[in-house]
């Protein structure tokens, strides 16, 4: 009778061994399962890092430490920014798409590095498949300037020049393949016009060629030429996106000037790695769409001579699949090649 109650006790314990290793292996089971859930829950619960892919200084890294700034308030958590140039923006591109998809890597990406870079080079990722969209915050419609020796006050008036002297004007460009480059082939070719491309290494010393008088013209960025309006050594002729900006409103479009459907705008916007949670890339689409109906955040954008755009997930995509096509164009009539 001992004995029986001896290996009944025995039996019992196991069971209740048992349950507890069943309970324990649920337990588990449980965490493993709503890990991912409960991270986006608790996301952001350290610094999110920014990677710039340019030097300080430009609008690519002032759009950058904006949002950075912007998302940091939003989100309650900070956003460091870390610029590392090099080969165009790819470096810092590739290390982004080569990120852990935690929420806590996020690229400034431009469309220098989205869509131009790809019709130009091999790349070591894939823009498409390698990056999860955010939000476009701004564009940059590219700004067509020429010194002020030629006495043209339009965009008509400079072509017709140009027609007069096939092959004689020149223009210079932050290097070959560069937006700048690619913006002005495109304008030659739909005008029917030649002229000499001399590109420089940057937009800065491009547009000191511009204000020295030592390049006729130079299609830039906004920014380049609005500290050099009062001057009086350049004439900004045109601005190439689909309707005039603040930082220039007196300024005619290009397609207003006779060229209708010309455009050559880059932009700026916030990208993470491919895989990111979706909750946590929603959170950053919604917080960003919200910092263009801020006036202090609007008002930055423009003085830079961009237009705030605080675009969806899905704008940004779209606008990879529509400007795809055109910079490849452009690419092609230039003949330019980063290989």
């Amino acid at each position: 009778m001992v004995r029986a109650t001896g290996v009944m006790a025995r039996v019992k314990a196991g069971r209740r061994r048992g349950a507890m290793l069943a309970a324990l292996a649920g337990l588990l089971l449980g965490t493993a399962v709503a890990g991912p859930a409960g991270a986006e829950e608790t996301w952001p619960g350290r610094p999110i890092r920014m990677i710039v892919p340019f030097a300080p200084g430009g609008v690519t890294d002032s759009i950058g430490r904006l949002s950075a700034e912007w998302l940091g308030k939003a989100l309650g958590q900070s956003v460091p920014v870390e610029n590392r140039s090099g080969a165009n923006g790819a470096i810092a591109a590739e290390a982004v798409a080569r990120s852990a998809p935690d929420g806590y890597t996020l690229f400034t990406a431009s469309a220098s590095q989205m869509v131009m870079l790809p019709a130009l080079m091999k790349l070591n990722f894939d823009p498409v498949k390698d990056f999860a969209p955010v939000s476009i915050v701004a564009s940059n419609p590219m700004v067509l300037a020429v010194s002020a020796s030629l006495k043209v006050s339009s965009l008509q008036d400079f072509i017709a020049l140009a027609k007069t002297r096939q092959g004689k004007l020149n223009y210079s460009s932050a290097g070959i393949g560069s937006s700048t480059h690619l913006a002005m082939a495109l304008l030659l070719q739909r005008a029917g016009i030649e002229m000499l491309h001399v590109p420089y290494r940057g937009g800065a010393p491009a547009m000191q060629a511009l204000l020295a008088g030592e390049v006729d013209a130079y299609f830039g960025n906004p920014s380049d030429m609005l500290p050099h309006l009062e001057g009086g050594r350049i004439r900004v002729l045109a601005v190439a996106g689909p309707e005039r900006i603040a930082s220039l409103p007196e300024v005619a479009t290009v397609a207003e000037q006779g060229y209708p459907g010309f455009r050559a705008e880059t932009w700026n916007g916030i990208a993470a790695p491919a895989g990111t949670p979706e909750a946590v890339l929603q959170r950053m689409s919604e917080a960003l769409g919200k910092a263009c109906e801020d006036a202090a955040f609007r008002s930055a954008l423009e003085r830079l001579g961009t237009t705030p755009v605080c675009s969806s997930r899905e704008g940004f995509a779209e606008a990879m699949r529509r400007d795809a096509p055109l910079w490849q164009e452009a690419v092609r009539i230039s003949g330019a090649s980063l290989e």
